[in-house]
């Protein structure tokens, strides 16, 4: 039996609450943080409605089966290639079917195997990696089994692309439950990103086409594959890692085999390749010598980014560069996992992180590789793990790396250049008063138009694009204006969520209200307060002593 995360039974919750209104939700969640225990609980609480699991890879497919059967209880069959459900007698059949997209679209008569299974049987479907769900092939299965009108849909997926999100939203009808990955490194459930930039010379990928949002594969190929380039990647890459082990993804097959070649050059038999060509037998047993040490790196093209997990993997070589948020992420989350049984005994965030940071796997470091990106936008750990963080704040953060040439904890590194562009912000606010005191002195000027995210001491998240057009209800905007928060329904609407959502978690909590907070920040008072705290704290501002004391105008 698998015991659930917070997180995970947070958003089961979610997804189930959200099928009370609509036929289809969305999970976001980060690489690493067991989407596969997630939907296996919602098949569980649906039961005896029976669900269909639709994936794209064969390693997703059994991973589901072995996730699902220990968590639920329940049997799987499996709908792929020469494996099939006997379906003919439903006493019998199994009441979770798994199968890949390829498999359900198959068939000579232009049906699909789809059609073997009647929609009617089925109460859910599932879409594991739900970025794939705008295509063609997905949206013919969903048609399908569309025709039953009580079926419900849940896809889920770690964090998308911007392009991805406004996509999706015309595939599902909400988003249950977004949970980012800065959130979740913070609340101790992944491992501490570092970010390291190499610069090498003569790297250029100015003259490559961007083919569907997306660096050109054969252009990109050529560059890298590139002899001068192979060794800049190379050299430095093996002499930053270590004796850690790393995953290198390759921009091609050759571009894979070559690196190899070269890393065995500086030790023999440190490094391996993979590509989809590899028998599999072949590959089972490499990835086998790779988890228990006797193989330090391995290079792969497009093979190991989804269904691959090795939390014993420290370091990723980036010799893949890409613009895609998405395909960084999938990246990125195959070395985000901390080592097993290190975050699921202790109870709390800070106890987490203390385990991880005792533990053999402190974080993980992602290298990239910095030559003249000319109009392309390149991703780096700042894309996906500044979320809530402004685009000035990414840029400078970026700049400090690259100065560097250091591994550097990115998500400090971003806090702390957000503090400053904060501090800046508010100087030139302050400088901008006196000048207008200076030139009206008669007029007196106090602090107006205070950030609700400033009181409430959260950054406000960047939209997604999936929440574009939205707006808050009437009785939502209603409840924003009477605990102060004005002109709300100017905000966007991912924002003003946001708003709502900390005052909801203050009712829950018992904490002080917003315009509590308001006074209580303005004095420089803490504003993680019970109600009652607040209130006496409050008292305290108005007594003279307190005023003269800090030459204070409370309001």
């Amino acid at each position: 039996m698998i015991t659930m995360r917070p997180y995970q039974a947070d958003a089961s919750k979610a997804v189930i609450a959200e099928f009370t209104n609509v036929v289809s939700t969305l999970v976001v969640m980060p690489t690493g943080l067991g989407k596969t225990i997630l939907f296996a609980d919602v098949i569980r609480r649906m039961f005896p409605r029976r669900a269909l699991v639709l994936a794209h890879r064969e390693e997703l497919i059994f991973q589901a089966k072995d996730k699902i059967e220990k968590v639920t209880g329940l049997s799987c069959g499996v709908e792929m290639a020469a494996l099939r459900v006997n379906n003919d007698d439903l006493f019998h059949a199994p009441p979770v079917i798994i199968s890949s997209i390829q498999t359900q679209c198959a068939g000579a008569d232009g049906g699909g195997r789809m059609t073997k299974f009647d929609p009617a049987e089925f109460g859910l479907i599932v879409i594991d990696e739900a970025h794939h769900a705008t295509a063609g092939s997905y949206r013919r299965v969903l048609d399908y089994y569309r025709t039953n009108p009580a079926l419900r849909v849940l896809g889920v997926t770690a964090t998308p692309d911007r392009a991805d999100e406004a996509a999706l939203g015309q595939v599902y009808d909400t988003v249950a439950y977004d949970y980012e990955i800065l959130t979740a490194i913070q609340d101790g459930w992944l491992t501490p990103i570092e970010q390291q930039m190499v610069s090498v010379a003569g790297l250029d990928y100015s003259g490559i086409r961007t083919t569907a949002g997306d660096l050109n594969g054969g252009d990109l190929a050529a560059i890298m594959e590139y002899e001068q380039n192979l060794q800049g990647i190379a050299g430095p890459s093996f002499e930053i890692i270590g004796q850690r082990r790393a995953l290198v993804f390759a921009a091609s097959v050759a571009h894979a085999e070559r690196l190899a070649e070269i890393f065995n050059r500086h030790r023999e038999g440190c490094a391996a390749f993979v590509s989809g060509k590899t028998p599999k037998d072949e590959r089972r047993q490499m990835l086998a010598d790779f988890s228990a040490g006797k193989i330090q790196i391995v290079c792969n093209c497009g093979v190991l980014t989804e269904g691959f997990d090795d939390p014993g993997v420290e370091v990723i070589i980036m010799g893949r560069p890409t613009k895609s948020r998405a395909l960084y992420a999938q990246m990125v989350g195959r070395a985000t996992r901390p080592l097993p049984g290190v975050v699921d005994g202790p109870e709390t965030a800070e106890l987490r992180k203390s385990a991880i940071a005792a533990s053999a796997k402190k974080s993980c470091l992602i290298v990239d590789f910095c030559g003249n990106a000319g109009r392309h936008k390149l991703c780096t750990t700042a894309d996906i793990l500044g979320g809530n963080v402004s685009d000035a704040a990414m840029d400078r953060a970026l700049a400090d790396c690259r100065r560097s040439g250091k591994a550097m904890r990115m998500s400090d590194v971003l806090d702390a250049e957000e503090k400053k562009i904060r501090q800046e912000e508010k100087q030139r606010q302050m400088d901008e008063a006196a000048r207008r005191a200076r030139l009206i002195a008669s007029a007196h000027y106090n602090v107006q138009a205070v950030s609700p995210f400033d009181v409430f001491a959260i950054n406000p998240q960047r939209e997604r694009g999936w929440d574009a057009g939205k707006h808050l209800s009437q009785k939502q905007l209603d409840i924003l204006t009477k605990q102060g928060i004005d002109h709300a329904d100017q905000m966007p609407f991912g924002q003003a969520k946001q708003l709502l959502n900390e005052i909801f978690r203050r009712w829950d909590e018992g904490l002080c209200s917003f315009k509590q907070a308001r006074v209580l920040k303005k004095n420089g008072l803490p504003t993680e307060v019970k109600r009652e705290e607040a209130s006496k704290l409050i008292d305290g501002i108005f007594h003279p002593q307190f005023q003269e004391e800090n030459d204070a105008v409370p309001f």
